[in-house]
């Protein structure tokens, strides 16, 4: 049973390794691939997809092959990658916290507001450099193409993504009609042309750090089973290197390491 530990570490292993492959390979399609939105998530893949393969990598050797320095190796970065997800899941609540939509009366969907979100996203979606890369993402991803042939009962009965709420039409609020009365600066920012839209409006970007809050929410969430889950393959993976350190020794585990001791002279009167 001592070596249960090891077999245990030795399959979670070989199973992680297989699944980096096709996380690597899916990293390198999307270099490959002219779609901009792809770009956002090729980085990520990769580095994910060789930490997978690496710490995999190690653990199967150390456990299987009783390797102590290789499970050293493994149960440091083990610890490091459970660090780095814990913060993340924290950053991630913090900066996706505050946002949510505003309900428009008698409609299904909700428009959203630059001004509810964190701080650090609003200077993401700011940055004008960023902003063209993400404007181009809606634009490849034909987003608001869905909505094109929209009737006006389709707007009253029918819900829309944060994405086609703010970037697709103008605000609810706009009153074209009545040209001399202040509006929402996004009114004034909207076009019909299809390459232009309301992508310039900030209730666009509002709809994007939406789509993003709730994205994070999911992906803490996945983060909180992933760190759960890592604990407890580290803890199985400390045995299994105590293990590897013990089958370097000449006295297995539940062996008595006293040697023999030869009888005192006076033990046979």
């Amino acid at each position: 049973m001592y070596r249960f530990s090891n077999s245990v570490i030795g399959f979670l292993n070989l199973f992680t390794l297989l699944a980096s492959i096709p996380i690597i390979g899916a990293g390198l399609w999307m270099t490959r691939s002219s779609t901009t939105c792809e770009s956002f998530l090729q980085t990520p893949l990769l580095v994910v997809g060789f930490i997978v393969l690496i710490i995999s990598l190690a653990g199967f050797i150390g456990a299987c092959f009783h390797v102590a320095w290789a499970l050293w190796v493994y149960l440091v970065v083990m610890l490091l990658l459970i660090g780095a997800l814990m913060g993340l899941t924290i950053f991630g609540f913090v900066v996706t916290s505050p946002g949510g939509g505003t309900a428009i009366p008698g409609r299904m969907y909700r428009e959203y507001h630059l001004d509810s979100y964190s701080p650090w996203l609003k200077k993401r979606v700011l940055d004008p450099h960023y902003w063209m890369t993400i404007r181009s993402c809606i634009l490849g991803s034909k987003t608001c193409d869905k909505i094109v042939l929209w009737t006006p009962f389709d707007y009253l009965t029918k819900d829309l993504t944060p994405i086609q709420s703010g970037c697709c039409k103008p605000p609810t609020s706009c009153n074209y009609a009545m040209t001399l009365v202040a509006q929402d600066p996004d009114c004034y920012r909207w076009n019909n042309a299809v390459a232009v839209l309301c992508y310039e409006c900030e209730s666009c970007k509002a709809g994007v750090l939406e789509d993003v809050r709730r994205s994070w929410h999911k992906l803490s969430v996945l983060n909180i089973v992933m760190v759960v889950v890592l604990i407890g393959i580290y803890s199985i993976g400390c045995c299994a290197f105590q293990n590897a350190k013990r089958a370097h020794t000449d006295y297995p585990y539940g062996h008595n390491r006293m040697s023999k001791v030869r009888p005192r002279w006076d033990f046979h009167w």
